[in-house]
């Protein structure tokens, strides 16, 4: 090998090396931030029920699931909440300091991001409350029934619009055909 051909192989293997050794830093910076979603069965069980997929203590995480009735424990001195979440296996713990959502209750369906602190208890920082996306304001519905007809087969007389059109239009277009 010519000294020329070796000074060129050295500075591509230092700059290979430099991109793994950043790449590598970037991934590990990238895997401390990064919050997982589970349910409470995969918290207890681990994902798919494999054991080596559950989260680490001390591991930062998202948990979503039902907030479970007559479970939640407020400290009347403070903005502490206590209170349990499950989906259709076992249930875990879930520790909170802060103003709820309003739409926080039992019962309802909640995403609790935080820390956790033992194999079923979560120290949440942020708790989000779930809520219907078909959910429409009364007001907003008033006003919409009023400009907007109800979508109702009673005033069509068992016809859709559209079939009525086609069925105007058809009969047109074939009668032109015939002439």
């Amino acid at each position: 090998m010519t000294p020329r051909r070796k000074s060129r192989m050295m500075v591509v293997f230092f700059i290979l090396f430099g991109v793994s050794i950043a790449s590598a830093l970037i991934l590990y910076a990238l895997r401390q931030n990064i919050d997982l979603f589970y349910t409470p069965s995969e918290v207890v069980y681990g994902k798919n029920d494999d054991a080596s997929q559950k989260p680490e203590v001390g591991q930062r995480i998202r948990v979503g699931g039902m907030v479970v009735a007559g479970s939640v424990e407020r400290d009347p001195k403070s903005l502490k909440v206590k209170f349990d979440l499950n989906d259709i296996g076992p249930s875990i713990t879930v520790q909170y300091e802060g103003i709820l959502p309003d739409l926080f209750r039992e019962g309802q369906g909640i995403v609790a991001q935080g820390v956790l602190k033992g194999p079923t208890l979560l120290e949440a920082t942020e708790v989000l409350a779930k809520h219907d996306e078909n959910y429409v304001p009364p007001e907003l519905d008033a006003q919409m029934q009023k400009v907007h007809k109800p979508m109702g087969m009673t005033d069509l007389k068992g016809e859709s619009e559209r079939d009525r059109q086609e069925k105007t239009y058809g009969q047109k277009y074939t009668q032109e055909g015939q002439k």
